[in-house]
Order: structure tokens, then sequence, then C-alpha cells
């Protein structure tokens, strides 16, 4: 049973917000309030892929609404466990381009760096929920042979941190990196792909910002926000910060059935996205993972709702509908056949 006091809420630190993250169903149908008769069958999603769900974003979910779009992506289903056909454990093939732990080299001018296995919060729909992380997770250690082997790729210009969510580690970790990658002349760019300052903004403290702040490299941080309802205040006081600080903001999506899959949301949430400075950059179609294909938007019904958007967003409030296709050289993006 998770316990905690009401204080350590409001905390401003993120590690303790991180930390204090529920982590049962059982903790997670008293703090929200949802019917006891479908506890059972959460367990068994739980199971398949752990519950983790910090308190900030429990506090953007309404209590009691089984509909609400920010519980369907952490709430724990029976449907996880079925099998269902083309739904797979590794759907990007991702075990194939790893030339040493913690790295993917799948792009020919880019690699991926697995930063962590960890996230803030467990997303239902996760294209890694049974990515192998005790065999790639990067340690502090492997530092110097990710070195040595982007100094032997001079092709590669930018590096892409990733996990789970590069931001669950430590300032010191990653200013650590920060000093490795800054010493190879052939980087240009840093890219971050995190979600925690959407579910725990005040993950955007004083050392990351200091860490970003001196790196020679331009840095592009990309959030992953699926909801309007996802962009607070504090989210938006976080992404000024970082704008403050020269860092380039974009975001990515994923397509999830009962949760963004209407147009009037879609528009709301790029709307939502350019208030706080951050550009819409892709929506996703869902990864085919094993556990996940309840969340299942098909292409023919996402084609309409990007003409929806093509017709009440100016061209720079659209993001890019792809798909992830395993050995192609970027995302595959989805013809719309508008007229």
């Amino acid at each position: 049973m998770i316990t905690r006091s009401a204080p350590t809420w409001h905390t401003e630190d993120w590690q303790i917000l991180l930390s204090g993250s529920v982590r049962e169903p059982e903790a997670l149908w008293r703090r929200l309030q949802l019917p006891p008769a479908l506890l059972p069958a959460a367990w068994r999603g739980h199971q398949a892929f752990p519950v983790r769900v910090p308190e900030p974003y429990l506090e953007k979910i309404r209590p009691g609404v089984l509909d609400d779009p920010l519980l369907r992506q952490v709430l724990p289903v029976a449907e996880e466990t079925r099998q269902t056909d083309g739904f797979v454990a590794d759907p990007l093939q991702e075990r194939q381009s790893r030339p040493r732990p913690g790295l993917l080299h799948k792009y020919q001018s880019r690699v991926l760096l697995v930063l962590s296995g960890a996230c803030a919060v467990n997303c239902r729909y996760c294209f890694r929920r049974h990515f192998p992380y005790g065999d790639n997770r990067l340690s502090s250690g492997d530092f110097a042979s990710i070195s040595a082997y982007l100094q032997n790729h001079p092709e590669v210009n930018e590096v892409i941190l990733s996990g789970g969510d590069p931001l669950v580690v430590s300032n010191a970790r990653l200013r650590r990196l920060l000093d490795i990658l800054d010493g190879i002349p052939s980087l240009r760019r840093l890219r971050i792909h995190t979600r925690l300052p959407v579910v725990i903004p005040q993950r955007v403290d004083a050392g990351l910002l200091a860490a970003l702040e001196r790196t020679r490299l331009a840095v592009v941080l990309v959030t992953h926000s699926n909801h309007p309802r996802e962009l607070d205040p504090r989210f938006g006081q976080a992404m000024g910060q970082l704008r403050e600080r020269g860092v380039h903001l974009l975001n990515q999506a994923v397509l999830l059935r009962g949760v963004n899959d209407s147009a009037d949301t879609l528009v709301d949430h790029s709307e939502a996205l350019f208030q706080h400075g951050v550009m819409p950059y892709y929506l996703h179609l869902l990864d085919p993972v094993a556990g996940a294909h309840h969340f299942d938007v098909p292409e023919a019904q996402a084609r309409p709702l990007m003409a929806a958007l093509h017709r009440r967003l100016p061209g720079f409030l659209i993001p890019r509908l792809v798909r992830e296709v395993p050995g192609k050289a970027g995302k595959t993006l989805i013809d719309l056949h508008l007229s």
C-alpha cells in the first residue's frame, strides 16, 4: 500500500514526487474513486505492465470518470493480457539496431541513447513496454565506450536521449554525459524525448536549465503530450523557462482511441501547445505493441481527422501524421489524399 502525507504532493522536488508515485491498482482506485468491481481486471493488466502514476498527473484526472482521456492512458485493464494478431513485443524491431548496450543506431545521422529504463509514468500504450531494459540500460561506466563509438562514426551529427525517460536521471549524471558529447566535433544537436515535463513539470528545475544552457549543442526538447488537459499552467511555466535558455520545443503525440481520436480534441491540443510555446511535430499512429491493441485508431479513421485539422488550423499547427516502419530510414508520412 502506498502512503504519503499531503505536503509531499505539493513539493517542488521532482525526485520526491517521482518516488511518491502510485504503483499499485488499489492505490490508484482509492485516489481516483474508481468502481471496486473493476479492480480484479486492473490487477491482470498491472501484472502484464506495472502501474506507475505520479501525483501531479493524478491531479489532472477527474475522479470517478472512467472515460476520462487522461485516466485511460494510465489505467490497467484486462484487455492488455489478450493476444491480438499483428501486435508483438518488439514492433519496431529495435533489438536488431543495437551495436552496443544502451545505444540504438537506426538512422544514418542519428543515434539514440537509452539513458534510463525508468519512466515517470507507465503509459499503457508504450511501444517499449516489453523492451529488455535490464540488458540495454546505459550506465555512467558506458559513457567512454559511447564516446568512442561516436568518434568512429563522424556521420552522426545528432544524439537523441530516450528511455524510458532520460530526464529521470539526476542533473549531475546528465551534465557528465553532456560534457562528453560536447567534446565530439561531429555532433551538432542534442534531442531529448521526454514526458516528464508533462507529468511532473517540477522536473524542469534550476539544475536542468543550467545543464542545457551551458552545452554547445543545439538542444531540442520533444515533449510527449496527447491531450490538451495535460497542459496546465505549471507545464507552461516550465516551457517558458526552457525557451528562455534557447531550447527548441516540439511535441509528439500518439493517436489513441478514447483519448484524442476526435478533431475537436486534436485542434484544442495544437492550440494549447502553441499557447505554451511548443510546436506540434508528429502525430503517431499506434505502434502495434502487444497489450495495446485497444488503443488502435486505423489509418482510414485517422485521415478524416487530419483533413479536419487542415480545414481548421494554420499549417504550422498541424502535426505530421506518421507511422514508424521497421527498417525505414525515417518516419513514414501517411498520405492524407487531400484534394
